[in-house]
C-alpha cells in the first residue's frame, strides 16, 4: 500500500516558513499603527513638554531693592509668561524689617539733601523719613510711595548736625530705627550703617567768601594802622633829635 509519508525534516521547514510569515505579519502591523498613533497626539501634549522644559530654566526676577521707582517682585512675576523667581519675603501679619541706608548727597548751595535707601526684603506699604537736630522735636516727612528708594529733604540749616532715619511701614506696623528716643545728634551712638545715620550741612560757599572778605578787610586794616602807628612814632622821635641835635650845636 502505497501513500505519501511527509519526513520529518519536511516538517520543521514547514513550521520556520509559518513562523517568519507571522514575523512578518507583526512588523507589519507595528509600521502601520505608528502613524495612526501620532494621529491621537494633539499640540497640546507637545507644549506641556515645553512647559516643563521652561519652568525647570526658570531665572531670578530683575528686582533691585535700591533701585528707584522698582516695583515689587510680585508684579515681576505677573509680567512675563514663565514666573520668575522672587527672593523670600518676612510674612503680611508682621512689621517690615528695618530698611538700609545708602548715600546721602549733601547740595550746601541750597540746603538740602538727597537721600538714597535700600528696602528689605518684606512686604512694605509706605515708607517715612525722620529728622531731628540736637533737642528739637523729631520731624517727620510725608508717606512715601512703596516704590521710592529715594528722597529729598530741604530746609536744612548750614553747618548744622542732624540724624536721619528711614521707616518702612505695613498694615501691622513699621520697622524699628536705631537711635530713636536719643536726644540729638551729639548723644547719638548708633553704627554707620542700618535705617539711620548723621547727618552734617558744611557751611556754604558764599559764607566761606564772605568770612575770608573779612579777614582780609580786617588784616588789611591792622597793617594800615600798624603803619600809620610807625610813621607817627618816627615822626615824633626824629623831631625831638633834630631839635637836641640844634641846641647842641648853638652850644658849641
Amino acid at each position: 500500500m502505497s501513500g505519501c509519508r511527509f519526513s520529518p525534516s519536511q516538517d520543521l521547514l514547514t513550521d520556520s516558513m509559518l513562523g517568519s510569515t507571522c514575523l512578518l505579519y507583526l512588523l507589519a502591523m507595528t509600521f502601520a499603527l505608528v502613524p495612526e498613533a501620532q494621529q491621537f497626539l494633539t499640540p497640546q501634549d507637545y507644549e506641556g513638554d515645553e512647559t516643563v522644559t521652561t519652568l525647570s530654566l526658570a531665572v531670578p526676577c530683575d528686582y533691585d531693592s535700591c533701585r528707584h521707582l522698582q516695583v515689587s517682585c510680585e508684579e515681576l512675576q505677573k509680567v512675563g509668561p514663565v514666573a520668575c523667581l522672587c527672593p523670600g519675603l518676612s510674612r503680611d501679619d508682621q512689621p517690615p524689617d528695618m530698611p538700609r541706608l545708602g548715600e546721602v548727597q549733601i547740595v550746601a548751595e541750597e540746603g538740602c539733601a538727597v537721600v538714597h535707601w535700600c528696602a528689605p526684603f518684606s512686604p512694605v506699604s509706605h515708607y517715612w523719613l525722620l529728622l531731628w537736630e540736637g533737642s528739637r522735636a523729631l520731624q517727620r516727612s510725608a508717606p512715601l510711595n512703596a516704590t521710592f528708594r529715594r528722597a529729598e529733604l530741604q530746609g536744612l540749616k548750614p553747618g548744622g548736625a542732624y540724624v536721619l532715619c528711614v521707616v518702612a511701614s505695613n498694615q501691622a506696623g513699621e520697622s524699628r530705627f536705631l537711635g530713636a528716643g536719643v536726644e540729638g545728634p551729639e548723644s547719638w551712638g548708633g553704627p554707620s550703617f542700618g535705617p539711620c545715620g548723621r547727618l552734617t550741612m558744611p557751611p556754604r560757599p558764599i559764607t566761606l567768601v564772605h568770612a575770608a572778605m573779612g579777614v582780609g578787610t580786617v588784616l588789611a586794616l591792622l597793617s594800615c594802622a600798624t603803619l600809620i602807628w610807625h610813621f607817627c612814632l618816627r615822626e615824633r622821635w626824629g623831631c625831638a633829635r633834630r631839635q637836641r641835635n640844634t641846641q647842641a650845636a648853638e652850644e658849641l
